[in-house]
């Protein structure tokens, strides 16, 4: 007998590999499908926010922040006004989203840009005008703030 001269395998083994292997793949395809939208909805409120932002619907933006009774509009347009420290918003990019260790929010990192389209990395002025916030999520009320 040699090496190349085996048995062949047991119809048994060969179900219980395929079993296996497909509870394998069913396992990473939904920790992935989970990896990618776990902060969905908190996004998702950001980029409602931002869209109302970007198309001068301040009254709207205003009511989808969820403001604090300290939170006047004045208060509000002097951050997000055509001629806040923000503005004016024209286009937006998400970046990231992390959840802080015991913490009640979600922390997503969104770029703005006073030019639309959102400029491109060959664009040096564009780039050069872009700004970085970073807004908390609440997770029970999905409410805005500026992140800690």
């Amino acid at each position: 007998m040699t090496l190349f001269d085996g048995t062949s395998e047991h119809p048994e083994s060969r179900l219980r590999r395929y079993v296996i292997t497909g509870i394998a793949f069913i396992l990473l395809v939904w920790g992935g499908a989970w990896y990618m939208l776990r902060y969905h909805s908190e996004k998702g409120v950001v980029r409602k926010f931002f869209t109302s932002v970007v198309a001068g619907q301040m009254d709207g933006a205003y009511r989808i922040w969820h403001p604090q009774p300290g939170y006047s509009m004045k208060d509000f347009l002097e951050d997000w006004g055509p001629s806040g420290y923000y503005g004016p918003v024209r286009s937006f990019r998400i970046t990231t989203s992390a959840r802080p260790t015991s913490a009640g929010y979600v922390v997503v990192v969104v770029e703005v840009a006073p030019s639309s389209p959102f400029p491109g990395s060959n664009d040096a002025v564009g780039q050069a005008a872009i700004k970085e916030v970073k807004l908390a999520v609440e997770i029970k009320d999905l409410s805005l703030s500026f992140a800690p």
